[in-house]
């Protein structure tokens, strides 16, 4: 494999970008089709499309205005993202703050870091881990290209900086000191990986799915799509939304601990990722978590007579534990 990223399997597996690429595959094999009640009902025509922000199906919120001096423009966008956190639970942010340049270098850098020959598990993906600094372990990162570590790194800085900045919007829009959410976290002592997606195409992709459907168990997700080619779907009511990403936009989620501290306030929405047979697919995620051994309640200012502490108190490690019992459903 020589500098190549090299994974430890659970069992021996072909990877499906394996199987994709051999060009002799019509149907696909019987442990990726999925139980009927979960496959994508109807799959839409995926192809490039256009990427103007109008296509969007979650609310697409423009942050430029939080520079300015204007104090209605910075209310309306506190409370676009507001509605999108209670409504939704995802949002895209577009003039963030974070590099174009460096988001385009990031996706393909990470593209490039998976190799023809690469091993990795069914779903396609590999971890990078970012904070804390005792984890960060650039040996583990890829090797090639030579600028990937550099660029991931910044990259890494920069993000960070941004869901910061997410974090002090949601608190602020919650009542609540701009700094609570942020001080729930213990303040910078964070978590923080970046995990790289890639999707092959699909001979049936209506029999299977990229990522089952599913909530993200930490605080809040900033994922970086890849930007002509949909797959992300969100759960609205009983239907599945299939996201259209804007130009060069973060696609923010909301975690369940960001449910549990907002007390049922804030939204953290089960989504999945379908496939497709024509394109295949990369996206970068990035997770913005409290430490394992920090313990979670709803924040005591959002709690009153009239609404209660909905969630048990429990540290992040023991959530996940939790979940992993007993399903993908916050403990009340």
């Amino acid at each position: 494999m020589g500098d190549h990223l090299q994974l430890v399997l659970p069992e021996p597996i072909v990877p499906v970008q394996s199987l994709s690429d051999s060009g002799r595959l019509s149907h696909i094999p019987e442990r990726y089709i999925i139980h009927p009640s979960d496959r994508p009902s109807d799959i839409p025509h995926i192809a490039t499309f256009s990427d103007d922000a109008g296509t969007a199906n979650i609310p697409v919120i423009d942050l430029e205005g939080l520079r300015s001096g204007d104090a209605r423009e910075r209310t309306e966008i506190l409370e676009r993202v507001a509605a999108a956190c209670r409504d939704w639970g995802f949002f895209q942010v577009v003039n963030h703050g974070v590099s174009l340049e460096l988001m385009d270098a990031a996706r393909e850098v990470c593209r490039l870091g998976i190799e023809k020959d690469a091993v990795l598990n069914w779903s396609d993906y590999y971890f990078l881990h970012y904070l804390p600094p005792s984890l960060k372990d650039y040996q583990k990162w890829p090797a090639l290209p030579t600028s990937c570590r550099e660029e991931i790194d910044e990259y890494g800085k920069q993000v960070v900086a941004l869901a910061g900045r997410i974090m002090r919007i949601m608190s602020t829009n919650l009542g609540l000191n701009e700094d609570s959410l942020q001080d729930a976290f213990r303040g910078d002592d964070i978590g923080a990986c970046l995990r790289v997606n890639f999707y092959p195409k699909c001979p049936q992709p209506d029999l299977t799915l990229g990522l089952s459907s599913h909530s993200d168990p930490g605080g809040i997700t900033l994922l970086l799509p890849n930007s002509n080619v949909a797959g992300l779907q969100v759960r609205r009511g009983h239907d599945w939304i299939t996201i259209m990403p804007a130009t060069h936009a973060f696609i923010v989620s909301m975690g369940d601990q960001i449910q549990i501290l907002s007390n049922g306030i804030y939204k953290s929405v089960e989504h999945r990722v379908i496939v497709n047979s024509s394109d295949e697919r990369i996206s970068l995620a990035f997770f913005y978590n409290m430490r394992a051994n920090i313990p979670i309640g709803s924040v005591k200012e959002l709690v009153t007579y009239e609404r209660p502490a909905l969630y048990d108190r429990m540290t992040f490690d023991e959530y996940r534990k939790w979940i992993r019992l007993r399903g993908p459903k916050i403990p009340s």
